[in-house]
């Protein structure tokens, strides 16, 4: 069974629908050198999977706890849900052991608004393998029980200068594939200091290593939405500091003035 999630909210009143993995089942052993499929479905909650624009997808390894597991490689690092709902990559054997149901995969689903949402596969097994597993990763899986995955997890799409973007601006940065980029306002910072324990604003995510040459970017500019906030004005009761010398003759009577 995959792991039930708690769905997004948008910058609109809105939900975004969760990702259900249909392969590889649940339990079942895959060979070392041969390539991975994936394929998921609208589990049936919220709206349609075609509210979902991008993913990222990674072979993990692991636990359950986000401590206890990590991103062995991406199975498609920029894949867009408009190609369709399967993705396949063939890893290196070296990446890791044959412990069994070690493995699962992590989708990370961004939406048109910025929400986020990230959905884990059933466990399974790949047989063949020659790596080892950190210490870590191994006590991870020594502790789990059954096939499921780690627990689905969401984020809220992120709220533009406090008012609300508006127009290109509330589109998702990452989302944005025109020439020019626009970003929301900056948020201003507060007048006090109030968290005790600070949590991430935003889930962690692997960075992949480039091979070879990247593409160049098309983007030619990024455009920043104007500041609407007025900032507090206060009047200054400090005495001005004394005017400086302004001629040569004055300025040598300051020097040695003491």
């Amino acid at each position: 069974m995959f792991a039930k999630s708690v769905l997004l909210a948008t910058l609109l009143p809105a939900v975004f629908a969760d990702i259900q993995f249909t392969n590889p089942a649940a339990g079942t052993t895959l060979a070392a050198g041969k390539p991975i499929t994936a394929r998921w479905k609208d589990s049936g909650d919220g709206t349609a999977l075609t509210d979902l624009k991008t993913y990222t997808l990674f072979l993990c390894a692991g636990g359950n706890d986000a401590d206890s597991f990590i991103e062995l490689a991406p199975i498609n690092a920029n894949g867009q849900f408009s190609t369709g709902n399967e993705a396949s990559a063939t890893v290196a054997a070296t990446l890791g052991g044959s412990d069994k149901n070690a493995y699962f995969l992590k989708i990370q689903s961004v939406g048109a608004e910025g929400a986020q949402v990230i959905n884990y596969s059933d466990r399974f097994t790949i047989s063949g393998m020659t790596g080892t597993f950190p210490p870590g990763v191994k006590a991870g899986i020594a502790k789990v029980s059954g096939t499921d995955g780690p627990p689905s997890t969401n984020q809220e799409a992120p709220e533009a200068g406090g008012g609300g973007a508006k127009g290109e601006y509330a589109v998702a940065y990452t989302a944005q594939t025109g020439l020019i980029k626009y970003a929301p306002m900056m948020t201003p910072p507060g007048t006090k200091i109030t968290a005790k324990s600070p949590k991430p604003r935003y889930p962690t995510s692997s960075v992949p290593i480039a091979k070879t040459f990247l593409p160049t970017p098309k983007q030619t500019t990024t455009m920043t939405a104007s500041l609407t906030n007025t900032p507090a004005k206060s009047r200054q009761f400090q005495a001005p500091a004394a005017s400086m010398p302004q001629d040569d003759m004055q300025k040598f009577l300051h020097r040695w003035r003491d």
